[in-house]
């Protein structure tokens, strides 16, 4: 029997994790198996501050997906942010020995590997390597250098860096318990996977993902990844601010946020009224649906300043960097209320809430294509690129123990002629841009995650 490629994505987000088991169907959509979900204990604003509870949390998580599945996981990809994440432009070239050489992905893979060994600040780790546009001999714009000819092979950049201790910190959890790491990928970029389109990201777009303690940025331009950022600031922020404003507990806060919160303080009359129990025989405390969706509106007003200043830094008012396609809010906190309107009103661009069901099968459950599960989805799809088996059937797994499952991560170098031979002539070139950029990105992960496998092993 063949075997299946079961992909698991771990969310570890502020306020919850998820665990979710997939796999591609006949049509090439993502059937969802099983989904765990558990409040996030011991991470604040995306960086894990209590190892001991965020291993519980996780193990609560990965029990739940695989009593809902049926599977029993081996390992997963997980998705890493925080306000430790930053971003860089960087260019870098190599001058190539024999010109009259095809440029193959070994030239692509040295230029990478030059990168990979820029001086950072103590304590920080390179991430991604992105590669945006290439050059050869001063030819600019190229965005598939394999199979071109030329002595001196340039590229821009996109590097995500992120402090080393927090990556290590999160690998030491997933793996105390009891599963191994077999991918890291940035948030954003997973949500971006989850509910952007081709054409959107060709056309220009700006994905904010509205989490729980951060609230992540991802912009695309003509198929590529061109700015990402974290900002430390998420739902969380609202509900203190409404617990302290109408001094009520953090449960109640929360509670008011998603039924009656809403971005857009104009919506309410000023005689709409919630009536909240007292605390222990106190009597009851009564809210103007107006107050609460003042205090909503400036801590959501100071949220999209910040991201909107970040795509500003990008330079989105340059005709040539113009986002046609707007805006795209996902995470939990695109749930509420007239958030589309008042993104849209700070920022004139056009604005959808992304629901992660484009490339969800049609039978999934409602509540998995909600915006909410949007990151885990995309670190599924990025599982199933990775090929491997991340999960085995419950009944498969009592078998003799002998010979344990090898768990090494296959390097996969790219091959020139396997591309030049197979290009045809209606294929996109920015197909066989994105899948250059993918090989990469997974021949460099592979080596990452290893590191920080070894790393783990010798700190025991």
């Amino acid at each position: 029997m063949e075997k299946e490629n079961i992909a698991v994505g771990l969310d570890i987000g502020t306020t919850k994790i998820v665990a979710m088991i997939g796999k591609k169907n006949e049509y090439g959509k993502l059937e969802i198996l099983g989904v765990g979900k558990s409040k996030s204990l011991g991470v604040a604003r995306g960086v894990v501050n209590n190892i001991t509870q965020t291993i519980q949390s996780i193990q609560q998580a990965i029990q739940e997906a695989e009593i809902n599945s049926g599977y029993k996981i081996k390992d997963v990809v997980v998705g890493i942010a925080g306000q430790h994440i930053r971003s860089i432009q960087h260019t870098d070239y190599i001058s190539r020995s024999n010109p009259e050489e095809v440029i193959g992905g070994n030239d692509i893979q040295l230029l990478i590997d030059q990168v990979n060994k820029l001086a950072m600040l103590p304590g920080e780790e390179i991430i991604h390597v992105l590669p945006q546009e290439f050059k050869i001999d001063g030819q600019s714009e190229i965005k598939e250098p394999i199979g071109m000819y030329g002595g001196r092979l340039e590229s821009s950049f996109h590097v995500v860096v992120g402090q080393a201790s927090s990556i290590r910190n999160v690998g030491r959890c997933i793996q105390s318990s009891g599963i191994e790491l077999s991918g890291l990928t940035l948030e954003p970029l997973a949500s971006a996977d989850a509910v952007l389109s081709q054409e959107e990201k060709e056309a220009g777009v700006a994905l904010i993902d509205i989490g729980g303690g951060t609230t992540d940025l991802a912009i695309f331009k003509d198929g590529i990844i061109r700015h990402t950022a974290v900002i430390p600031f998420g739902g969380n922020v609202i509900t203190d601010d409404i617990k302290e404003g109408c001094s009520i507990i953090e449960k109640q806060a929360e509670l008011l946020k998603v039924k009656f919160g809403s971005a857009w303080p104009g919506e309410n009359k000023d005689n709409e009224i919630v009536s909240i129990p007292g605390l222990r025989g106190r009597e009851p405390k009564e809210i103007s649906l107006k107050n609460l969706s003042k205090i909503i509106h400036a801590r959501v007003v100071e949220i999209v300043d910040q991201v909107f200043t970040e795509v500003k830094a990008y330079g989105h008012e340059d005709p040539r960097k113009k986002l046609i396609a707007g805006i795209v809010l996902t995470g939990g906190g695109a749930q509420l209320k007239h958030i589309k309107q008042l993104v849209e009103y700070i920022t004139g661009m056009d604005t959808r809430i992304g629901y992660p069901n484009e490339h969800l099968a049609g039978n999934s459950d409602e509540e998995i294509s909600s915006p909410l599960y949007a990151t885990a989805v995309g670190l599924v799809m990025k599982s199933i690129e990775n090929k491997t088996q991340s999960a085995v059937r419950m009944d498969a797994v009592e078998q003799p123990k002998e010979a344990p499952v090898q768990r090494q991560m296959v390097v996969q170098t790219p091959v020139v002629n396997e591309v030049v031979d197979e290009e045809k002539d209606e294929q996109n070139s920015n197909e066989k841009h994105n899948s250059t950029v993918n090989r990469i990105q997974r021949n460099f992960f592979d080596r990452y995650v290893d590191k920080i496998k070894d790393f783990l092993d010798n700190a025991e």
